[in-house]
């Protein structure tokens, strides 16, 4: 079966999506329909932007996100899915190319999450940290025991993990780790705890939009970061979609998960390459490839 899996942010590179504006028709309408739609022209800053401009969460999250659909929607024929998922952002971007959101829809919630998740992160300075070469029980089992907020955040492959918390409670989990055995504790250059519980703000925030927003069954299982299972059901996807935004993404458990449902192949949609590296540390037999028009 046709695995195809989204990005995240952390993926954006200056010069994204900039093929796609000048060789299709349609990618070029659909991206100066993001440019109306969020008021400001994105495409400037993913072209010929600076990497400070592209960094901030507010133009990282809607670029990623364009680079994804419209890749995708660009393939026309050649994309013929049978499951998807998306690593947290990459998760909208998942059920827009998925067909059960809308492209319009889908780039407003995704607008509207960046910019509650940017006020949460001014809201209390906080931080995360890549843990290498520990085991996922260690690494929760230490979270657990110190005192300030901090949480395993991404799961993202067998001895990778990222925690996620306030400044005190990521330095201290990165001191006990480290003295457990970590190979690294690498302190991420992001604007907040993101999938942590200091990020409620935004998910009541996000709540109110996605609740509003039509979602319709997907054309395919959509596996969702809180717990790793294909969903379909709109309600069910929706409900996931409010939990991502202070729950963990469960991006190991999803890959395992879509192998065990017979995935034979994973294509990633969108910019860079980390996901199918990441799928490697699950599987090093599965074929994998980027997604090209």
């Amino acid at each position: 079966m046709k695995a195809y899996v989204f990005p995240g942010q952390g993926a954006q590179f200056i010069g994204m999506g900039k093929d796609l504006y000048e060789q299709s028709a349609q990618a070029k309408e659909l991206f100066e329909q993001a440019n109306e739609i969020l008021g400001f022209r994105i495409t400037d800053i993913m072209f010929t932007g600076t990497d400070d401009e592209l960094k901030q969460t507010n133009v990282t999250q809607p670029a990623i996100f364009l680079h994804s659909v419209i890749l995708a929607k660009a393939m026309g024929h050649a994309y013929q899915p049978e499951m998807t998922a998306g690593h947290s952002l990459g998760e909208f971007s998942a059920l827009v190319a998925a067909n059960a959101l809308s492209f319009q829809d889908g780039l407003r919630l995704v607008a509207a999450r960046a910019n509650a998740m940017q006020k949460a992160c001014e809201v209390q300075p906080s931080t995360m940290a890549a843990i290498l070469g520990l085991d996922d029980f260690t690494v929760e089992d230490i979270c657990k025991r110190v005192s300030d907020i901090v949480v395993p955040a991404n799961y993202n492959c067998p001895g990778q993990l990222v925690i996620s918390g306030t400044i005190a409670g990521v330095d201290h989990a990165c001191e006990l780790l480290l003295a457990a055995g970590a190979k690294r504790a690498l302190k991420l250059n992001v604007g907040g705890a993101f999938h942590s519980p200091l990020m409620e703000l935004a998910r009541v925030e996000l709540e109110t939009a996605i609740l509003a927003t039509e979602i319709k069954s997907p054309v395919c299982p959509v596996y969702q970061n809180i717990d790793a299972k294909p969903y379909t059901d709109p309600e069910s996807i929706k409900a996931n979609l409010v939990s991502q935004l202070t729950g963990p993404v469960r991006w190991t458990q999803t890959m395992q998960r879509m192998l065990q449902d017979g995935a034979t192949s994973f294509t990633e949609v969108g910019p860079g390459n980390v996901l199918q590296g990441l799928v490697k540390k699950v599987d090093r037999a599965v074929v994998t490839a980027s997604a090209a028009i």
